[in-house]
């Protein structure tokens, strides 16, 4: 097939830190590419990818030059894919909603990743307007906000099986990876932590939003010792940290849609203990690959009992079920479906003319 995935431009596919959708986007290519269809990748131009890459920025909106408006940069990706749709059976976007009163208008079929919350006023409204386009998202919780979309299924995320991997030993820390905001639960996880015993070393960006947050919440906490902040990681500086970990603590406050770094956590055979929200529940196996908790002092306990997982079976269940050519194949048959109906239709209006 002939398959057009539009990224984001925040970041490069895949991004150098921080960034898990253009992340998911360059191994979602780099699978359709081995399974041997035609990928070409929307984005931006210090993008790197097997498929063919179409530059439409020169480089990331977040590293690249300072004050580049991100509108601009946005009209020039619609504005390429609306010159090279017909080259296309399928169009695969990750870009929220911007493309859709285009790609409605194009007349080849087109789906849409959800990868954000969709708890959100007027999505409701948009979801109304658009009836017809169809919707993909990463876990069956995302989508409960919106029910009236038309959903063409849930394709969980995965990552490549050689990516990451486990290393000997128990883990002598518990790691905390993401962005430093409240809703991420950082304060929990230096809490937890600490009434736990174990030291917690922190991976993670500091948006410039949260500035004032990190600094008032945060930073007093951070004694480089029992608490030590090491940053943001780049695929390389992950695997040992996550793979070093007792435990990767995932105490979030939001509806997650998916989670990615619990099944990088579980691709380094390293538990996750997780509050009971938004897609955890579809993602750890209690009492297999982590623990899901409700609240500080349940995961206290979970602490004291990540001596009775075994961290082979954890890597096993990442290996069933989290592989990135499981994803590319269950997004190669909703492509499938996308395209059978259209030429369904087609043949319809012919026999009606």
């Amino acid at each position: 097939m002939r398959i057009a995935q539009l990224a984001p431009l925040a970041e490069s596919v895949p991004p150098k830190l921080y960034g898990g959708t253009e992340r998911v986007v360059a191994w979602l290519v780099d699978e359709l590419v081995e399974l041997g269809h035609e990928v070409t990748l929307f984005a931006s131009a210090d993008s790197r990818t097997t498929g063919k890459l179409h530059p439409v920025w020169p480089r990331a909106l977040r590293l690249g030059r300072k004050g580049a408006d991100p509108s601009a940069a946005l009209a020039m990706l619609m504005e390429a894919i609306a010159k090279r749709a017909r080259d296309f059976d399928v169009i695969h976007a990750h870009i929220d909603w911007l493309h859709l009163p285009l790609l409605s208008r194009l007349g080849v079929p087109f789906l849409t990743t959800m990868h954000g919350r969709l708890d959100l006023p007027g999505l409701p409204d948009v979801v109304r307007e658009f009836a017809d386009a169809g919707f993909v998202s990463i876990s069956d919780h995302q989508r409960l906000p919106l029910p009236d979309a038309r959903w063409i299924g849930t394709v969980q995320h995965g990552l490549p099986p050689n990516l990451l991997h486990p290393v000997q030993g128990e883990g002598s820390y518990l790691a905390f990876l993401g962005r430093l905001t409240a809703d991420k639960g950082p304060e929990d996880a230096i809490r937890i932590a600490r009434a736990a015993g174990m030291p917690l070393r922190i991976a993670a960006k500091i948006p410039r939003a949260e500035t004032a947050y990190f600094k008032k919440h945060l930073e007093p906490q951070i004694d480089g010792e029992t608490i030590q902040l090491v940053g943001e990681v780049d695929d390389v500086k992950k695997q040992p940290f996550l793979a070093g970990a007792a435990a990767l603590l995932f105490p979030i406050d939001w509806p997650e849609p998916f989670g990615l770094v619990m099944i990088e956590a579980m691709a380094c055979g390293t538990p996750v203990i997780a509050y009971r929200s938004g897609s955890v529940p579809e993602v750890i196996e209690h009492g297999l690959t982590g623990f899901i908790v409700d609240n500080e002092a349940q995961a206290v306990e979970a602490v004291g009992e990540l001596g009775k997982l075994d961290r082979r079976k954890v890597r096993a269940r990442f290996e069933d079920r989290f592989t990135s050519r499981r994803m590319a194949r269950q997004y190669v048959d909703r492509y499938r479906e996308l395209v059978g109906t259209a030429a369904g239709e087609l043949e319809t209006q012919r026999l009606n003319v």
